[in-house]
């Protein structure tokens, strides 16, 4: 078994779709794919894929098989990663990721806890999504990420940094905008703006609240990012859910409210990948309870530690 099968095998459990695969990300002929991903199936011994009309589905040994395939890429791409950095040796470097928009608040303590204990390392800044941070981390691209607990991410380690409760986000100008709080009977009949996949760990926190509700709230509309929420719910005139840090984001033409009753939260945490063995983020982990008091001493109730 090479590489490129796992490769292959991986572009096609990812688009769907052979043909797609072939031309679009692989850039080979889709006969010489079929060939190299029928070689796989006959190395592993089982059937990973069932061919359709409509592309191509994982059997129930491709999708174990997706998941240890994409590892093993990762962990070649961090070994060479980690061989270039042995090759180069230079000024220490320490790559933060952070969940678009909680820099604001998790970003300053975190370089002055760094900054204290090593004043000359370079610290590296990336601002992604939950997945894509998660991705990072698992590459070796990344050392440790402010971040949603993802799942299937067996090989990353989470710390929990907060608990932070959602809120309504609606225009300034909104009927409900008067509420001191908005129940969610209120949003019924409303235009509802949710995220999308994007932000899995959200989606399955507005989705399950929505859900014990057992009131017919569906959304209208998707946002992949914080700012595009907010921008829909101002557009479209709807109502969202987001986490409070959203309060920090807002124009004037869009305000938040507290959700009434039973409030959902969603919990930051901060990843790492278990066999990162960096001096700096052993230090790093090993300050994080002063970092969590640094950050949420005078925060508002909307935050929770732990």
């Amino acid at each position: 078994m090479e590489l490129r099968h796992l490769r292959y095998f991986v572009a096609v459990a990812e688009e769907g779709s052979l043909t797609i695969a072939a031309e679009q990300r692989l850039h080979t002929a889709q006969p010489s794919l079929s060939r190299q991903i029928r070689d796989l199936e006959l190395e592993v011994g089982v059937p990973l894929l069932t061919r359709s009309a409509r592309g191509v589905e994982l059997t129930a040994g491709g999708k174990a098989f997706l998941d240890h395939a994409r590892l093993a890429l990762a962990q070649v791409e961090a070994a060479g990663d980690a061989a270039r950095r042995a090759a180069s040796p230079g000024k220490a470097c320490f790559v933060m990721g952070f969940l678009t928009g909680q820099e604001m608040e998790w970003l300053p303590e975190a370089l002055r806890i760094l900054h204290d204990a090593l004043p000359n390392i370079e610290v590296m800044i990336i601002s992604q999504t939950s997945p894509e941070l998660a991705s990072g981390l698992l590459r070796g691209k990344i050392d440790v990420a402010f971040l949603r607990a993802e799942e299937e991410a067996s090989d990353l380690a989470f710390r929990p940094l907060a608990r932070e409760a959602l809120v309504a986000i609606l225009p300034s100008d909104h009927r409900l905008a008067g509420a001191a709080s908005i129940r969610p009977e209120d949003v019924v009949g409303e235009t509802f703006v949710n995220v999308s996949h994007t932000a899995p760990a959200l989606k399955r926190v507005i989705e399950g609240y929505l859900g014990k509700t057992g009131l017919p709230i569906a959304a209208q509309h998707e946002a992949d990012n914080l700012a595009m929420a907010i921008s829909l719910v101002a557009s479209t005139r709807g109502i969202a859910f987001l986490p409070a840090y959203a309060k920090n984001f807002l124009p004037w033409s869009v305000i938040s409210r507290p959700i009434a009753g039973e409030v959902p939260y969603i919990d930051l945490m901060l990843g790492y990948r278990k066999a990162n063995a960096s001096a700096i983020l052993k230090l790093f982990l090993s300050r994080v309870d002063e970092l969590i008091a640094r950050v949420t001493r005078g925060k508002s109730p909307d935050h929770v530690g732990g």
